[in-house]
C-alpha cells in the first residue's frame, strides 16, 4: 500500500520547511509513505526548498493556475505514482500533520472512500464569529447539496482512496473543497469525516485578501456548485416565488374588478402577467439545466474510464519532475505503474 501526501504550492520558500519537517514517512496500515507538491508558478525557491526538503515528486505548473487546477493535477499526478491513497494538506502548515493516520484510518479500515478533516471551527482563536457563522452556514448549504454529513467543508485537509480520486473531476477555477464534497455525494464515494487539530496562523490567507472578499466568494462558489449540481429544485423555486408575487397585483385587480373599477387597474393586471411569464420562463430553464445536469454526469462518467485506461496504458504524469532521492520504495511511474496496477489487478481476478 503506497500513501502519497500532496501539497499545492505557492511562492512557499518561507512556509513549505516547517510543513515538510511534519510530515510522516510512516504511517499504520502503509508500506511505503512518499511526499509531493504541485508547484503552481511559483516565482521563489519553492521547488529547491522542496527537493532540500525530502520532496519524492514534483508537479510543476508553467504558470499560476489556481488552487483548483493545482489540486487536480496533484491528484492525476499521484494516480500515475500508483498511489493507493492521497492525503492533500496545505502547504501554510495549517492542519496538523499528526492527524494524518487519523485522517486514513476510516479508508484504510474500508469504511470510507474519502475522509474530510473537521478542524471544528468553533475552537480556532484567529476565526471572528462572523467567519465562523458563515463556516457553518455555507457549510450546512453544501451538505444539503452533496446529501452528506461532513461539518467543515471547506477544509483542505483530506484523504482520498484510488477509487475516489478517479472519479474526482474539478472544473471551478477557484476552489476544489465544495465542489469534491458534492461531487463525492452524487458519484460512488462514501464519505467520511474525522476532528483534526490545526497549528497556529502563519500568515494571512491567500485566497482572501479581506472578510468582505471572502463572504463573496465563498457565496458566488457555493450558489454556482449548488444551481449546476441542483439546477431544477433552485430554478423551480425562483419560479414559484415569482408566481407567487404575479398573484398580488392578479388578487388587486380582481378586488377591483368585483367592485366595478376594473378599468382602472389594468396596469395590475399586466404586472401579474409579466411575473407570471418570467415564471414561466424560469421554470423552464430548470428543466434545461436539469437536462444539462444529466450531461454532466455522462461526461463527468466518461473522464473517470478515460483515466482508468490512462492508468492502464502507464501515461506518465505530466509537469512531473522527479524530487529528492525517495527514502522509501524507488517510485513506480509512466508504463512501470500502469502494468503493475494491471497486475495486481490480474492477481486479484485469479
Amino acid at each position: 500500500m503506497k500513501l502519497i501526501i500532496q501539497i499545492p504550492c505557492f511562492n512557499e520558500e518561507e512556509q513549505l520547511p516547517a510543513t515538510l519537517a511534519d510530515l510522516p514517512r510512516e504511517v499504520p496500515g502503509f508500506d511505503v509513505v512518499e511526499w509531493l507538491i504541485i508547484d503552481d508558478g511559483s516565482v521563489d525557491r519553492t521547488i529547491a526548498v522542496a527537493r532540500a526538503g525530502g520532496v519524492d515528486h514534483i508537479v510543476k505548473l508553467t504558470n499560476n493556475k489556481g488552487l483548483a487546477a493545482g489540486f487536480q493535477a496533484g491528484l492525476d499526478a499521484c494516480l500515475k505514482l500508483g498511489a493507493d491513497v492521497i492525503v492533500n494538506t496545505d502547504a501554510d502548515n495549517q492542519y496538523s500533520a499528526a492527524d494524518i493516520p487519523r485522517l486514513v484510518e476510516p479508508i484504510v479500515a474500508g469504511r470510507a472512500d474519502m475522509v474530510v478533516g473537521d478542524r471544528e471551527t468553533d475552537n480556532i482563536e484567529h476565526f471572528s464569529p462572523l467567519k465562523k457563522r458563515l463556516q457553518k452556514a455555507g457549510s450546512w448549504v453544501v451538505r444539503q447539496a452533496s446529501e452528506t454529513t461532513v461539518p467543515d467543508t471547506t477544509s483542505g485537509f483530506r484523504a482520498y482512496n484510488r477509487e475516489a480520486a478517479i472519479q474526482m473531476a474539478v472544473v471551478s477555477k477557484y476552489t476544489y473543497t465544495l465542489e469534491t464534497i458534492i461531487q463525492a455525494g452524487k458519484l460512488l464515494v462514501a464519505t467520511d469525516h474525522v476532528a483534526i487539530g490545526t497549528n497556529p496562523k502563519t500568515r494571512e490567507s491567500r485566497l482572501f485578501p479581506s472578510m468582505g472578499s471572502y463572504v463573496r466568494r465563498n457565496a458566488v462558489a457555493i450558489s454556482r456548485i449548488y444551481t449546476q449540481y441542483e439546477p431544477l429544485k433552485v430554478f423551480l423555486r425562483i419560479a414559484l416565488v415569482l408566481a407567487l408575487l404575479a398573484m398580488i397585483p392578479w388578487i388587486r385587480f380582481f378586488v377591483a374588478y368585483v367592485q366595478d373599477d376594473g378599468a382602472g387597474h389594468v396596469q395590475s393586471l399586466i404586472f401579474g402577467a409579466v411575473l407570471f411569464n418570467a415564471a414561466v420562463v424560469v421554470a423552464v430553464l430548470g428543466v434545461i439545466g436539469d437536462l444539462l445536469y444529466a450531461q454532466r454526469i455522462m461526461s463527468q462518467r466518461i473522464f473517470e474510464r478515460v483515466r482508468r485506461i490512462e492508468l492502464q496504458l502507464g501515461v506518465p504524469p505530466s509537469h512531473y519532475e522527479p524530487g529528492a532521492k525517495p527514502t522509501g520504495q524507488p517510485p513506480t511511474t509512466g508504463a512501470g505503474a500502469g502494468a503493475q496496477r494491471t497486475g495486481e489487478h490480474e492477481a486479484l481476478k485469479v
